[in-house]
């Protein structure tokens, strides 16, 4: 993935995250948005570090970038840390230099239900909205509560019927599409926790 950009075409669904490790419901999502929104790609952002995450217990960028390339398959689905190279870390940076520098690619941000509920706590979090489409994927535990919060509400009028989900990587946003879809219970935080029982 060229740093500075390239003029290619097409559609790329960006999957951020701190990969702390990557796991089975990672690539679940990926495969999934990747079919569901008819991407060319998805990009999994391992992310510098995250402002609301601590950093006790945080793997090395390296560390995490190996775990996400793990469950990537480096062709359709693509590992990175383009944030480090950039030198961003609130997402609504990097939308920004990723539109600039890849002029010709359709992007999708793509995130869990759990990310919905916690987005009124990003930086310029209506700026993101505005800037890309965004196809929020459930996650148990989070769905009813993320589709009855601040931000759901907020963009309410933007959002899409999950039958639209194929074409949304050409909507004008806001615009967004909450995908009903199998769900995997696995998080990055349950495996920490058992590899620390385990050592």
């Amino acid at each position: 993935m060229p740093r500075f950009g390239d003029r290619r075409r097409g559609r790329v669904g960006l999957l951020g995250g701190s990969f702390n490790p990557a796991h089975a419901g990672h690539h679940h999502i990926a495969a999934l948005a990747r079919r569901c929104l008819s991407l060319d790609q998805v990009w999994l952002m391992v992310s510098p570090g995250n402002p609301l995450k601590p950093v006790a217990g945080m793997a090395s960028v390296g560390a995490r970038l190996a775990s996400a390339r793990g469950v990537a398959d480096g062709r359709r689905v693509v590992a990175s840390v383009i944030e480090s190279r950039l030198g961003t870390r609130y997402t609504i940076d990097t939308l920004r230099q990723l539109r600039r520098r890849f002029p010709r690619v359709r992007f999708v941000w793509i995130a869990g239900a759990d990310i919905l509920t916690q987005l009124p706590r990003w930086q310029r979090w209506r700026e993101i909205a505005r800037l890309v489409p965004i196809a929020i994927l459930p996650r148990p535990g989070y769905n009813h509560r993320a589709l009855a919060g601040r931000a759901a509400q907020a963009l309410r009028a933007a959002r899409r019927p999950a039958r639209a989900v194929s074409v949304l990587a050409a909507q004008t946003p806001p615009a967004w599409v909450f995908l009903p879809a199998p769900q995997l219970a696995t998080s990055a935080s349950a495996i920490r926790a058992r590899q620390g029982v385990l050592s």
